[in-house]
């Protein structure tokens, strides 16, 4: 299915990738001291393991046979001792190794999110938006786990075993070995359920993906959703992803259910050689029964952090996948970067712009070719003048704006600011001198002066709220509950059509750009508001260059020039009485235009 496709490629690679394991070890470095106070932490902890069957051992062998109740009551004493402290040790461990988890955690779902706002358009019009939320949020939790719960505490499951053996070894090297004989039996089960518990774990991040792409269109596109009535079949669909995703769910979790009880009988079945090989021994004068009970608590801890290692081997499988994924995105370089010697603009530029051939493609047509939008399109607009773009939908008005900004760069041709090419300024530069003011204005959940401001320090309160009234928009604002500190909710849906165009449009005086940019401001509001939003247009362009494109032919006759546009073509040029006498096809979408009313 298409909606599967679109993550397919999440499938992760190899288990276990030393290359990644290295690249995720350096988010460490910055905490190193923190991790090599965790790991003396845990070696001090798993050196306790030892202590308390030895203690159980001396009191077995040496006091109760001896009577001595003094030496009893100090073992005794030291055996709570060890429980307190090992209660300590964990306590500061898990602290410690949490701690760690959420710094790491932290400093990657910052990198993410400030690659994800570095990347051109190209990449986001590739990639669906909740595709990326998983990436910055379950993919980044799952390494989270690794870091808190992985990456460090391994070493506290490796120095038990290694403590475990010396001193099982040291006590009866033969009760020892025959304790290790279930060992490769152990290692059988694990090898058994590994590669299925892989599979399952890929198969749930997979659907995890797909059930996130899919909520965040559907909630996105409710309007649309409930206009056509599509809320059953949406949800017959969603019930289907979210059955995938519970059906992989289950299948992992079976397989724990089957390796968990698998490892417990291979430790009763040490056990159980235990109390047999030790007995034997016992009766035979052979060892003592302090060794056996020691050996029986011993065998206990030792296949503990087995399972552990087992559980952390699956852990690492996740965060293998999750890694892979949040690498390849942090891997994936800009398209539209800053040249390496950018040119420096004057602070107060002119505002001229120039087009030389300017040929753009999207992507290729069935045939393998490019797909131009604009075909060899040159025109220039001197420092001041009000130039309006037209032509029918897909002629290439809006991406002329992509190009001037810079959201794309051209194929073949030159774009040029105040004679200096677009693609050797630095994006700042160039940004902070063109205001854009869309169709479909995007406000954020915050207040009225937050969504003007947009977090530029250097734009003062009073500048703000002169910006509104220099468009208009006070007068709304003043009335609503909060005014200026009112919050908007999800892209400002409280607001008509009409008061959220005010306010992207005050947002525009604000920065104070040299150059303006109007792209269908006016094509969805009624008359009245159109009229309101008329007058703000032309305050906000007076003394600035402007480049106006829309659909309502009334809107542009009063522009110095107009620019035709047909199937990426500049067909004509001309003010509006010129074109209407050359009889073309401004002259024919006029007539078209103005027979409908």
């Amino acid at each position: 299915m298409t909606s599967h496709s679109l993550h397919d490629e999440e499938i992760l690679g190899k288990a276990y990738d030393g290359r990644l394991m290295k690249r995720l070890l350096g988010y460490l470095r910055p905490y190193w001291w923190l991790v090599l106070l965790a790991i003396g932490i845990l070696a001090a902890a798993s050196a306790l393991q030892v202590v308390g069957p030895w203690l159980t051992k001396l009191a077995l062998d040496e006091a109760i046979p001896q009577g001595d109740t003094h030496y009893l009551g100090m073992l005794g004493l030291a055996y709570l001792g060890v429980l307190l402290l090992t209660m300590v040790f964990q306590y500061a461990q898990s602290i410690l190794t949490t701690w760690l988890g959420q710094q790491v955690m932290r400093d990657l779902r910052t990198e993410v999110f400030s690659h994800l706002q570095r990347q051109d358009l190209r990449y986001h019009d590739r990639n669906p938006v909740g595709r990326l939320m998983t990436r910055i949020t379950s993919d980044v939790e799952t390494l989270n786990e690794l870091f808190s719960s992985g990456v460090v505490t391994v070493f506290g499951d490796i120095f038990t075993l290694v403590f475990i053996v010396a001193a099982m070894l040291s006590l009866d090297w033969q009760l020892a070995l025959v304790t290790f004989s279930v060992l490769p039996l152990v290692a059988w089960a694990a090898f058994l359920f590994r590669g299925r518990i892989r599979r399952a774990y890929r198969e749930i991040r997979v659907r995890l993906a797909r059930i996130n792409a899919y909520l965040q269109e559907r909630i996105t596109g409710i309007r649309v959703v409930q206009l056509f009535n599509r809320e059953g079949a949406d949800l017959a669909r969603f019930k289907a992803i979210n059955q995938d995703y519970l059906e992989a769910h289950l299948r992992s979790i079976t397989y724990y259910a089957l390796f968990f009880p698998v490892i417990q009988f291979f430790t009763a079945l040490a056990l159980a050689l235990i109390i047999w090989y030790g007995g034997g021994s016992i009766i035979q004068g052979m060892t003592t029964v302090g060794v056996v009970v020691a050996f029986l608590q011993y065998a206990q801890r030792f296949f503990r952090p087995i399972q552990d290692l087992s559980e952390k081997y699956n852990l690492l499988q996740g965060a293998m996948a999750s890694s892979e994924r949040i690498f390849k995105l942090l891997d994936t370089a800009p398209t539209v970067v800053d040249p390496h010697d950018p040119v420096t603009l004057p602070p107060e530029t002119r505002g001229e712009i120039e087009f030389r051939d300017v040929w753009f493609a999207y992507g290729k047509n069935d045939d393998g070719e490019e797909d131009w939008v604009l075909k060899g399109v040159s025109f220039r607009v001197s420092p001041g003048e009000k130039v309006a773009i037209v032509g029918h939908t897909g002629a290439g008005k809006s991406t002329i704006i992509n190009l001037l900004m810079r959201f794309y760069d051209v194929q073949k041709g030159q774009i040029l600011v105040d004679g200096a090419p677009v693609d050797r300024l630095a994006l700042k530069d160039l940004r902070d001198r063109i205001g854009l003011v869309l169709q479909d204005v995007f406000l954020f959940s915050r207040s009225v002066e937050s969504n003007i401001r947009l977090g530029e320090k250097s734009i003062t309160d009073e500048e703000v709220r002169a910006a509104a009234r220099e468009v208009g928009a006070a007068p709304f604002i003043d009335r609503l509950p909060d005014a200026y500190g009112q919050a908007l909710g999800e892209r400002g849906q409280s607001l008509s059509v009409g008061e959220r165009q005010l306010i992207s449009f005050a947002r525009a005086l604000a920065f104070d750009p040299e150059i303006l940019i109007l792209d269908e401001a006016t094509s969805s509001v009624d008359s009245e508001i159109e009229a309101r939003i008329e007058e703000a247009t032309n305050r906000l362009m007076e003394g600035r260059t402007s480049l106006v494109i829309a659909h309502r032919l009334s809107t542009v006759q009063h522009a110095d020039r107009i620019l035709v546009l047909h199937h990426g073509h500049l067909v004509e040029e001309g003010t509006h009485a010129e074109l209407l006498d050359e009889g073309g096809l401004y002259a024919r979408l006029h007539e078209l235009q103005f027979a409908r009313v």
